[in-house]
């Protein structure tokens, strides 16, 4: 059984790309969500082994949103575009962040990196 990866990311081209990179990788993808209403009902039905979340989304930012997938265990992989590394560290101390654009074995050793510290942690 494949590990299910939740993306939430609001421009679909962007989306689908991040898709198709995790799935070719062998991970089951849940989503694109563009806003986090969505991706938290796809969250409370059927918990994530992680979650790559933009940052932020058509509904606002992710991070109340995080705070609850990190809660639960549930690794997150912040990927922005608008806020740096040190801006999303200051509210998520030990955060794995991507900036845009990211290349794909970038963003595969991201997920990587995720799931060893959930194993860790």
């Amino acid at each position: 059984m494949s590990r299910r990866i939740l993306i939430a990311e609001d421009e679909m081209i962007v989306a689908y790309d991040l898709c198709e990179t995790v799935e070719e990788a062998g991970f089951e993808v849940e989503g694109p969500h563009p806003g986090i209403s969505s991706a938290m009902l796809a969250f409370e039905k059927d918990k994530p082994d992680a979650a790559i979340l933009d940052v932020e989304l058509t509904d606002g930012n992710v991070f109340s949103f995080a705070r609850t997938l990190k809660a639960e265990n549930i690794p997150v992989i912040f990927y922005t575009g608008s806020l740096s590394k040190s801006e999303i560290e200051d509210k998520f101390p030990e955060a794995i962040v991507r900036k845009k654009p990211c290349p794909p074995t970038s963003m595969l050793n991201a997920v990587g990196t995720a799931f060893m510290e959930s194993v860790e942690g």
